[in-house]
């Protein structure tokens, strides 16, 4: 009798539930090379945040690392809520489908049948069509709404849609807000209510809040690499924060159809027009084996790879963006018993302050390391130099911001967003002929990027001196 209860409180000590269920080593093996995997992280300033992973239901490791927010006086716990991003956008997509589910509601059905009051292309765009980001609505005007009246009414303006519905894909909130509005139409509640009513109760999800104030309880802030918090205004509204536990019971519940049908959920895991684009649920194999998603919103990020097979969830938050997304896709390897590697230190945290300091000998330093240490920093993500070159710009360096943004482009000659970010920068500086040069070569590398081509045509349509 005393040795089961020595085995079941050194399995409490690693954070194991339902141990009885599984195997010990298996689970130890695990948890270590996996705290193993995230306490480096968290030592090399890559990750603060949160970290669940669970295996048929069973806790094989779950761990907070950090803060709330940049002040660094109070440390996150598993109740610590985060704003999830672009994985919110399932809450949505789901409930869309629970009311076809019902009759409430068809794929085909035009967003003219609504009563938003839009214009006449309102009648060639469908639920499908906005499910599947194919709708050919542009995103949200950030730069000249301030809140969901001026979404709407910017809207019922729109004189044409992009492209004909069906035939390109654009990833934009303005289709999230939309399918919001539909499901207020139908159910004659809030967007809230219906998800709070359908999801969240009967889920039983504990630590969720609807756009929440800063001091709402157990609530984080995100923060930049200057460990300033974020001001996170926002536009839209009804965005979900959620716990890392209750977005597993999200994960958990849609994946065993306790919400949607599996031939429903199936539809959302891929996209129906365009089989390499997002879909709703973010994406997923052929196979529909294995499902994925990833969500940044100010400094937040959010992950989770999740395997239909074994129930198994591997859940990142984190309020202060980095390597998210290496981290994870590590940590699914470790589950699968494969060769991984550490995630590297950032050379943007690295050399930021010197280019703020001195925008030469910062690339010195970036060349210097990358000669010395490349074992060591991150030199094969294009968005840490991308990084660099935004926070250059936002900070008004714009010099500065151009000369990280063309070490950017010589590095990677192929990444058209890079050649956009240039653009932008040589904009912000009004040097219109060489913003003109690389947003034309952001498009000729690719000629789906939107922002290039509006931009062509706004410096075009500026008056020559």
């Amino acid at each position: 009798m005393n040795k089961f209860i020595i085995v079941i409180l050194s399995l409490s000590i690693f954070g194991y539930s339902n141990a009885q269920k599984q195997e010990t080593q298996p689970f130890l093996k695990y948890y270590k090379t996996i705290d193993s995997l995230m306490k480096i992280s968290h030592e090399r300033g890559i990750f603060n945040g949160n970290v669940l992973v669970t295996r048929n239901n069973s806790l094989v490791y779950q761990k907070s690392f950090g803060y709330t927010d940049g002040s660094e006086q109070t440390k996150l716990t598993k109740k610590s809520i985060f704003n999830i991003g672009s994985i919110a956008k399932e809450f949505n997509a789901v409930s869309i489908v629970m009311l076809i589910e019902i009759g409430k509601l068809q794929f085909d059905d035009k967003l003219s049948q609504f009563g938003l009051g839009l214009p006449a292309w309102s009648e060639k765009v469908t639920i499908k069509h906005l499910l599947n980001y194919v709708s050919g609505i542009p995103q949200i005007d950030y730069d000249n709404v301030e809140d969901e009246k001026d979404i709407l009414e910017d809207l019922q303006l729109l004189p044409n849609l992009l492209f004909e519905p069906g035939t390109n894909y654009n990833y934009n909130n303005n289709s999230i807000f939309l399918q919001k509005r539909i499901i207020e139409s139908v159910t004659k509640k809030t967007y809230q209510e219906f998800v709070m009513e359908n999801i969240i109760f009967p889920l039983k999800m504990e630590n969720v809040v609807f756009d929440p104030d800063f001091d709402y309880l157990n609530s984080v802030r995100c923060f930049d690499v200057h460990k300033i918090n974020c001001e996170e205004v926002s536009t839209s509204k009804d965005w979900l924060w959620v716990s890392i536990d209750d977005l597993n019971k999200w994960i958990t519940a849609l994946h065993n159809n306790k919400l949607i049908s599996r031939s429903s959920l199936e539809l959302l895991l891929q996209n129906q027009y365009f089989k390499n684009k997002e879909s709703s649920l973010g994406s997923s194999h052929d196979s529909f084996a294995l499902h994925l998603h990833g969500g940044q919103s100010w400094q937040f990020e959010a992950a989770f790879m999740s395997e239909f097979k074994d129930d198994l969830n591997i859940i990142l938050m984190s309020n202060n963006k980095s390597k998210g997304f290496e981290i994870i896709q590590s940590m699914h390897k470790i589950m699968k018993g494969k060769p991984f590697s550490l995630p590297k230190r950032s050379i943007y945290r690295q050399i930021r302050s010197k280019c703020h300091e001195n925008i030469d000998l910062g690339i010195k330093s970036y060349y210097d390391l990358k000669e010395s240490s490349l074992e060591i920093y991150d030199f094969e993500n294009s968005n840490e130099l991308k990084e660099l070159g935004y926070d250059l710009l936002t900070s008004k360096k714009n010099n500065q911001s151009i000369e990280i943004f063309k070490l950017a482009v010589s590095e990677f000659p192929d990444n058209a967003s890079l050649y956009n970010s240039l653009g932008e920068a040589y904009y912000a500086n009004k040097q219109y002929d060489l913003a003109l040069v690389n947003y034309k070569k952001s498009f000729e590398l690719d000629n789906t990027n939107e922002n290039a081509k509006k931009m062509i045509e706004k410096i075009n349509n500026i008056p020559k001196k």
